[in-house]
């Protein structure tokens, strides 16, 4: 590996350290950056409950209005790491404040369409401007803080991530319970435009402005590549319901050997000294990257559907409201929250553990909460199932965090973005797979048995199988790092530099 790389300028990890300067305002910048994560996280599921409402008051088909959701979630993968390396190249607080300016724009373009196909096309938009938010958010916490802080940092990230996710439903079902009539689904829309707005006046006052790497050209090959890659991998999936993965299962091997190519394309451009769009050294010497971004995408694939299969459950199985059904899942969501704050400060003495720890409890949880809804009368199910949803809740917040700080502490800085966004396009690979082949099996389940209990509890386990393979990676991973995970970070060499692993 030589040493001389436009990934580094000739430093290494301790003296970037030795240079830092603790930003004063860091804390409520960081506020700033959660907010409007939270708000572009939210979106992935918060619009889901109103599907009905909007097919019935836009006149819309069933595959028209699963474009509201699904194409958000193409295009705000799309974007990712593309934005992460424009944010290290440029300017990653003018990126992020455009971005989140299009998504507050976006935002109300959605509330107000008068017709599907305009709400499908500013959907677009708008996961497109969440896509080239979301990787300045992980970059900024690297860019701001150090050491233990950043740890905390990082657990207040994986609080947003978790929280976002499970407060969807509910957040969705109560503005639409608040909001009655026709037209109620619009403020759905409407509401991250105030809260967008205070977000952008505050974080043009408090972010940073510290410059890029000051490398302006970005890899269109590998844009394209990667884009094409990503596109056909996740395309079948957003039309999983309307029989895209059996029309469209050929773009899964053509999907792959894309990336394959862009992969090649990426060591093409490093061997002969050029800036890749994604340095492929992050996988192979950038301790725990590799394992982390595994362990993330396998998560995330039980994680991101099993909501869907809890409101479907709910709601067509037990006859329960939108509010009520995203109530029955609230103590995952509490349980989340509290646990991802306190392993941002435990971190950095447990490693790697923290997330095996966390891995199980999830595990527990959702197993747990498979048998009561199999075998406990349906009146009383979801209340008793309560304390251990709660339980895998708490081993969600070990997970979240703690696996973004082991994935993203040695990469450095001026790669934060690129290397943020590879590990949330993992994230969003998973729960595209995860929100297609859960909610399928339940209803193939149903369909064939018309059996709710059944429907749910298998549905539940196949997320469990993505669970296990998660834990199976990271207890790999502490074992593995057992014996040096306590060194001390700040201190390491650039291992992007030194070709170290």
């Amino acid at each position: 590996m030589t040493t001389s790389t436009p990934a580094a300028d000739g430093r290494g990890r301790g003296a970037q350290e030795a240079g830092y300067q603790p930003d004063p305002r860091r804390w409520r910048a960081l506020w700033v950056t959660l907010v409007a994560g939270f708000m572009s996280l939210l979106d992935v599921t918060i619009v889901a409950v109103a599907l009905p409402t909007i097919q019935h008051a836009l006149g819309a088909s069933p595959a028209q209005v699963q474009w509201v959701v699904s194409g958000y979630a193409l295009t705000f993968a799309l974007a990712l790491v593309t934005a992460g390396r424009l944010g290290d190249a440029l300017d990653r607080r003018r990126i992020f404040l455009l971005s989140l300016s299009a998504f507050v724009l976006v935002s109300a373009a959605c509330g107000a369409a008068p017709n599907i196909t305009l709400l499908v096309v500013a959907r677009l938009a708008q996961g497109l401007a969440a896509g080239f938010m979301a990787p300045q958010n992980s970059a900024l916490i690297q860019q701001l803080f150090r050491g233990a802080e950043r740890g905390r940092a990082f657990g207040f990230f994986g609080a947003t991530v978790g929280i976002s996710s499970a407060v969807g439903p509910i957040t969705g079902g109560a503005i639409l319970a608040l909001a009655s009539g026709a037209d109620g689904w619009r403020w759905i829309f409407y509401v991250n435009v105030p809260i967008g707005v205070l977000a952008v006046l505050l974080g043009r006052r408090l972010l940073p402005r510290v410059e890029g790497s000051g490398r302006s050209h970005v890899d269109a090959t590998g844009v394209l590549l990667l884009g094409l890659g990503v596109l056909a991998l996740m395309y079948p999936l957003v039309q999983a319901e309307s029989g895209g993965i059996d029309r469209l299962w050929w773009l899964f091997p053509a999907g792959a050997l894309v990336l394959v190519a862009f992969a090649q394309w990426q060591r093409r451009l490093v061997a002969r000294g050029d800036q890749p769009l994604l340095d492929p050294r992050l996988f192979s010497t950038v301790r725990g990257y590799a394992v982390g971004a595994g362990v993330g995408t396998l998560y995330f694939i039980g994680f991101s559907g099993v909501w869907l299969v809890f409101a479907l459950f709910y709601q067509h199985g037990l006859g329960f409201s939108p509010l009520r059904s995203g109530l029955a899942v609230t103590p995952f969501a509490v349980g989340s929250s509290v646990a991802a704050v306190i392993a941002g400060r435990l971190v950095e003495r447990l490693g790697r553990l923290l997330t095996v720890c966390g891995l199980a409890g999830v595990i527990l949880g959702l197993g747990g909460t498979a048998l009561l809804l199999r075998y406990v009368d349906l009146g009383i199910a979801p209340w008793v199932a309560a304390p251990v949803l709660f339980l895998g809740g708490v081993g969600g917040g070990f997970v979240v965090s703690p696996n973004f700080t082991m994935t993203l502490r040695d990469v450095p800085v001026r790669m934060a973005g690129a290397a943020g966004g590879a590990l949330q396009t993992g994230q969003r690979l998973g729960a595209a797979v995860g929100t297609a082949a859960l909610p399928g099996l339940y209803y193939l389940v149903l369909g064939r048995h018309h059996d709710y209990r059944a429907a749910v509890v298998l549905a539940l386990v196949a997320a469990l199988i993505g669970m296990v393979a998660s834990l199976a990676l990271a207890t790999f991973d502490w074992r593995r790092d057992r014996p040096t995970h306590m060194r001390p970070r700040e201190v390491a060499d650039d291992p992007v530099r030194s070709g170290r692993s």
